[in-house]
């Protein structure tokens, strides 16, 4: 007789995690990483919000039910930095609700200094007194430090919720909603579903304010590089005045979230939402060019500064047809061939070479060749080789009479650009993709991520790029517009806004094969697949209706511009 004998595994009761610095933390097989997280968080290190476990994010209630590799998420990086945001937005959303269950909150845009600007319906109603009841009652929910409770519910168990709070506006997004579930979060009674992760509690969110301001307040948090600190608020009238213009646009279209842009796609009336958008962009073209028109007495250089993929390249192109048609020509000095030569150029902290610092320009040479074009000289402008990395003679040109340059660049705004030109004679225009259509009112789309979907986009169709590449170079490109573009962007006489209501649908197909090929387990993976949730909100649209002159077809391909030039 065989007798069978099997061999039985009990688990041990406890796990390891083993951090990317050699640590190695134990605790209980099942334990949230929550409790792990304890027991290494240091009172000066920036508070931990987040892990990176075996190449995916997780937040700090995943249970941990093996041993992991993982990395620790802060406050001072790029996604740490979203989780608490996001959990703050809510934390304000749950106190709102408890404190003006009537009135209407809405998330718009960031701020530089740190913050996102917030609406509320009746704005004169609502000062100082009723600012100071609800940051008191924030702080009070951080100081009782209550659970933000993830639940994932039947999308109909959701969708009834959100009818009966009356929040249409979510119950018109999730009416596209592919997949037959939703996460929710919930904090005493109220409910909301965000398009990200969250902290665990509300004692995390130690660091916020609020700040009253011009048609509401802004919410304050934290930036990366000092993360327990509340930098002061700067002052950005022209900012708010052109996301203020953009979101009047967006109500004459019908368009005010994205559940009313797929109401348009999916019932055939995208092609009047495209139309429009373009109309109201070209509007704001000419108005910027009656402007310069109005002033051509004293403007002798028209300055254009904005972030990357901006559109920069588009718009610069549609506003010099605009001057003609006014009877104004033109040239284009262009900034790239100001660099000092490469030996030159300054260095970074890490030794890297420093192409987007103001000193990586010649800008004795720079201003002593506009100088002398603006009094009536002839000028052996230079001619950057950027194969040698030097500096070699380019073509000579002059201005005619009533020619105005345009000098684009960004540094267009810094005041220590053009220090031997009388500011008189410059026009500065600021552009940059300032989204201001929303998911809901409670879920903003970053002015950020639409950039870098144009950017993937076109550095895939241009140079070849893959979005794991793109992505990589994301980050060392914001740390330069930070530094070098944002702090002067209310430098600028007008504010041109670069977004487009309908452009996220039109990206949707061109950008979704590309990062679906970025590699599972590398940290672009993570920035991907978060991309990829956030355009699931989205129905696709084709380009067909897309003007052959739109600055969305800079990203895509088919601009009649691109080879357009009525420069000298």
């Amino acid at each position: 007789m065989i007798k069978e004998f099997y061999l039985t595994t009990i688990p041990r009761p406890d796990v390891e995690l083993t951090l990317d610095d050699g640590r190695i933390i134990t605790g209980k097989r099942g334990a949230m990483l929550e409790e792990f997280v304890k027991l290494v968080q240091e009172d000066r290190q920036p508070q931990i919000v987040g892990m990176v476990l075996d190449g995916s994010l997780r937040e700090l209630t995943f249970p941990l039910e093996k041993d992991g590799v993982a990395s620790l998420i802060t406050m001072a990086d790029q996604d740490g930095a979203r989780i608490y945001r996001r959990s703050l937005v809510f934390l304000l959303e749950v106190a709102f609700k408890h404190c003006f269950p009537h009135r209407l909150l809405t998330i718009d845009h960031s701020v530089s200094s740190g913050g996102y600007h917030c609406q509320i319906d009746e704005p004169d109603d609502f000062g100082q007194p009723e600012l100071k009841e609800l940051e008191e009652h924030m702080q009070k929910l951080v100081d009782d430090d209550i659970p933000f409770i993830r639940t994932t519910v039947p999308l109909q168990e959701a969708v009834d919720y959100f009818t009966e709070q009356r929040e249409f506006d979510k119950v018109s997004l999730l009416k596209y909603r592919q997949r037959s579930d939703l996460v929710l979060y919930q904090a005493d009674s109220v409910r909301d579903y965000h398009h990200g992760y969250m902290v665990p509690s509300s004692g995390y969110l130690k660091w916020f304010g609020l700040e009253l301001v011009e048609g509401g307040f802004v919410l304050r948090f934290p930036r990366r590089h000092s993360p327990s600190t509340i930098e002061p608020l700067g002052v950005f009238p022209t900012l708010l005045k052109t996301f203020k213009e953009y979101g009047d646009w967006l109500n004459k279209l019908g368009i005010p979230s994205v559940g009313a842009l797929n109401d348009a796609i999916q019932t055939g009336h995208v092609d009047e939402v495209i139309l429009v958008s373009e109309a109201l962009q070209e509007m704001q073209i000419s108005r910027i060019a009656d402007q310069i028109y109005e002033n051509r007495e004293r403007v002798g250089v028209i300055l254009i500064a904005g972030p990357t993929s901006s559109g920069k390249t588009t718009f610069s192109k549609r506003l010099g047809i605009q001057l003609v048609a006014r009877g104004i020509n033109h040239f284009a000095l262009e900034m790239d061939n100001f660099f000092v030569d490469r030996d030159k150029t300054p260095l970074l902290p890490n030794g890297h070479k420093d192409y987007e610092s103001l000193r990586a320009m010649n800008l004795d040479r720079l201003n002593h060749d506009l100088k002398a074009l603006l009094e009536g000289q002839e000028v052996q402008l230079p001619h950057y080789d950027f194969i040698t990395g030097c500096s070699q003679d380019g073509k000579i040109a002059h201005l005619e009479k009533g020619e105005i340059v345009i000098l684009e660049g960004i540094h267009g705004l810094n005041p220590n650009l053009l220090y031997e030109i009388d500011p008189i004679m410059t026009f500065r225009v600021y552009i940059s993709c300032l989204t201001q259509l929303n998911l809901d009112r409670h879920n903003r789309i970053s002015t950020t991520d639409t950039r870098l979907i144009r950017r993937i986009v076109r550095d895939a169709r241009d140079r070849g790029y893959s979005a794991s590449d793109t992505i990589a170079r994301w980050e060392a490109v914001r740390a330069g517009e930070k530094q070098h573009i944002f702090p002067y962007q209310e430098n600028a006489d007008v504010m041109f806004n670069s977004a487009l209501a309908y452009e996220i649908s039109t990206l949707k197909p061109w950008v979704e094969p590309l990062l679906r090929q970025v590699k599972f387990g590398s940290i672009e993976h993570i920035e991907a697949k978060r991309l990829l949730k956030f355009l699931e909100w989205f129905l696709p649209t084709t380009s067909e209706y897309v003007p052959d002159n739109s600055i969305l077809r800079e990203f895509i391909g088919g601009s009649i511009l691109t080879d357009f030039s009525m420069w000298q």
